[in-house]
């Protein structure tokens, strides 16, 4: 059995400040025998504005919030989804919202782009643009660990069960799904997509959050959680900085599947 850990924070806009605050995040889940950590989307950088994301924009393969994340996987020797950084897109006045999978030796070996942008009009009169800032990725992500298939997924992607079923279809056992849901929509909305997707897949679910209110006056649900095949909340932090980790069982997962065989009697495709 692994254990796994969802890291949850509250990032503000300095970069420096977010990742020494990512640091002790992960040191702290590492010494508690975490082996697979996932840090909340936003991670590096919740901006104050469109500029200071550009700012902070990083060409894939080098940068210092990558260096950062191949850094702390060699140091503590555990695989890390860093939840998302902003990558350098084709439209130079858009980023993509990049997972970046590290192994425990510090390299990386996948890259997933977030596929589903947040273009909504929330009833409490929050309005959020996401594909005025970001340009979406078109690829499903899976890579092997060694504690079993990784499916990645971010945030907004929650609410399109079509992407999970693909994850699932090419071998996923475990959905990585770092986020910054809104405190509106999450109260809602996040534990029931984040069970759900667990248990139409049976496969266990990190769901690692933003929290609290932040610097540039947005507001985040936490909430983070790990969930198993069988939709138990296995482990949460509702508030505050710190992490949710729990045992990744792939035998117990084995057995639910063969227990209740939903993914075998599907009559219609995805």
């Amino acid at each position: 059995m692994t254990q796994l850990a969802a890291i949850q924070m509250t990032s503000g806009p300095r970069v420096p400040d977010n990742l020494e605050e990512a640091g002790r995040r992960i040191a702290a889940a590492a010494a508690a025998g975490a082996r697979l950590v996932v840090l909340p989307e936003n991670f590096a950088l919740m901006p104050l504005d469109d500029a200071d994301r550009l700012t902070a924009v990083e060409k894939d393969g080098s940068g210092p919030i990558q260096e950062f994340l191949a850094a702390q996987a060699k140091q503590h020797r555990l695989w890390i989804a860093g939840g998302t950084i902003p990558l350098a897109a084709n439209d130079p006045g858009k980023v993509r919202a990049a997972c970046l999978v590290f192994n425990d030796r510090g390299e990386r070996v996948a890259r997933y782009d977030k596929i589903h942008l947040f273009d909504v009009q929330l009833d409490n009169g929050e309005t959020y643009r996401e594909s005025s800032r970001f340009e979406p990725g078109n690829e499903v992500v899976v890579v092997e660990t060694p504690y079993g298939k990784l499916g990645l997924a971010i945030c907004y992607d929650l609410r399109f069960p079509e992407l999970f079923r693909r994850l699932q279809e090419q071998g996923a056992e475990i959905f990585a799904v770092p986020a910054a849901f809104t405190a509106h929509t999450g109260k809602a909305h996040w534990e029931v997509l984040v069970r759900a997707r667990a248990i139409e897949n049976l496969v266990y679910v990190i769901a690692a959050a933003q929290d609290g209110r932040h610097v540039n006056g947005r507001e985040t649900h936490g909430d983070s959680m790990i969930v198993n095949p069988w939709g138990e909340i296995l482990a949460r932090l509702p508030h505050g900085a710190g992490h949710a980790m729990a045992e990744c069982d792939l035998a117990r997962l084995q057995e639910v599947r063969r227990n209740l065989p939903s993914i075998r009697h599907r009559r219609l495709s995805s």
